[in-house]
């Protein structure tokens, strides 16, 4: 084929420019990254990539896998913009003329503090039948494979449930112009004590004071111990133990002063060919948004775990993540291990290569408005420190925990143009604050020449 001299040197021109952008980024990938003294025994990976042509501009060990931390919860969110309906589903109701049967739906929002109206909890305060409540469509764990053990009573590791009630914690509160803690919601140390008969009384309030405000809880029963701190208010979440769904049940029977009984088999299948009306409570998108900018583990769980009940009528993580990896992600780079929606298990694998993908699949598949309004950017949510000189310039999900320290997202460039990176960093010893600076620099390298 017969071809200009000026389409020739047009060719060469292009040929050149992309070897000069490689070489660019590679430069910049070795100044903030690879032959930074302080990373050099850090095992890194990043690909950035360019979804107008199509193709990788840089990677480094972008096809390797790597422990994704927060960053699983880009796919948990994928998962859930694509399935969840505008509204969570709170739950479903079923009433014949003697009964209303709740079969839940996972939804984390119910009874939330981040949330001031519960269209659910005022539905039910209306119903003057007896309420049932089914717990067989629950086939997940409460904890996931893969979490740490010692954290059990850390907020950030909340045990998971097919009816979630106040977030499953206990939010406690020091405020020492009052007489009662904790102030909200209602009376919680009463509604605590009497929804466990059985443990003897289960709040322990002790005579060590402490600068800080305190509460810890017993690794096998639901018995707290406070710790009184120098504020004049604080307060704390403490996860409880869901035994199922029956420490939520308790929990809100008292909120509701009325009597919400567990549904035998028998009951379930009286139920089964009538119509369920459906509850809605929260905007899917403002959950989604508090996950990502607060990257909020139990809501990313329930999230996955909703996704589930939406598709299969059953809510189970396991089944979720096979049907998700078969089907809608099956064209994943390299093939990842996924166990969780948080990213709390070190079981969790990731390829950057693998983080491209999904965050590719995401802006195809929705608005662009939409990412933006859920993802973090420079100065928001866990990007607070993360600085620009050309303001909101990245779209991104960080993932950390010991020895791991991830962003991916989308960078939007001096030229104009979107693109998409995924900067994976294991078994480093560095100090976050440092490896936080050198991605932000690298960031801003990759804005400019781009």
């Amino acid at each position: 084929m017969f071809l200009s001299t000026s389409y020739k040197l047009f060719l060469l021109m292009l040929l050149i420019s992309s070897c000069s952008l490689q070489q660019k980024l590679s430069s910049s990938a070795d100044v903030f990254f690879l032959k930074e003294s302080s990373m050099t025994s850090s095992h890194i990976g990043i690909a950035v990539f360019d979804p107008v042509q199509n193709k990788n501009i840089f990677n480094h060990q972008a096809d390797k896998l790597f422990v994704p931390a927060s960053n699983t919860k880009i796919v948990t969110c994928y998962a859930a913009m694509k399935y969840l309906p505008t509204k969570l589903p709170a739950a479903y109701l079923t009433e014949n003329e003697n009964a209303v049967l709740i079969t839940p739906t996972g939804d984390p929002s119910f009874l939330h503090p981040d949330f001031n109206g519960h269209p659910l909890f005022e539905k039910l305060k209306s119903i003057d039948k007896p309420l049932y409540i089914q717990q067989e469509n629950w086939k997940s764990a409460a904890l996931a494979g893969g979490w740490s053990w010692e954290d059990y009573s850390d907020e950030f590791m909340t045990e998971r449930s097919a009816f979630p009630v106040f977030g499953n914690q206990i939010h406690w509160y020091q405020e020492k112009s009052k007489k009662e803690n904790p102030t909200y919601p209602g009376d919680t140390v009463d509604v605590f004590i009497y929804s466990n008969p059985e443990v003897d009384w289960p709040v322990n309030f002790t005579s060590i004071k402490k600068n800080k405000f305190e509460v810890t809880r017993d690794q096998y029963q639901n018995a707290f111990t406070l710790f009184e701190g120098s504020q004049a208010s604080a307060k704390t979440s403490i996860p409880y133990i869901t035994n199922g769904i029956e420490t939520g049940i308790n929990l809100l029977k008292d909120s509701l002063g009325k009597t919400i009984t567990i549904a035998d088999e028998s009951m379930i299948k009286k139920f089964s060919s009538l119509k369920k009306d459906t509850i809605f409570s929260q905007s899917t998108d403002s959950l989604l948004k508090i996950m990502m900018h607060r990257s909020d583990n139990f809501y990313a769980d329930q999230s996955l775990i909703m996704v589930s009940q939406q598709r299969f009528q059953q809510l189970d993580e396991s089944a979720i993540i096979k049907e998700f990896l078969a089907n809608e992600l099956s064209g994943f780079p390299q093939q990842p291990r996924w166990v969780d929606g948080s990213g709390l298990s070190r079981y969790n694998l990731f390829s950057p290569d693998d983080m491209i993908y999904v965050l590719n699949k995401m802006r195809m598949e929705q608005p662009w408005e939409r990412i933006k309004t859920i993802f973090p950017t420079v100065g928001t949510g866990t990007l607070t420190r993360f600085e620009s000189k050309n303001g909101k310039f990245i779209y991104a999900k960080t993932g950390s925990m010991g020895g791991v320290m991830n962003l991916s997202g989308y960078v939007y460039t001096e030229k104009k143009k979107w693109l998409i990176f995924s900067i994976m960093i294991n078994n480093t010893q560095t100090p976050f604050s440092t490896i936080r600076k050198q991605m932000n620099g690298f960031l801003e390298r990759v804005a400019e020449i781009n």
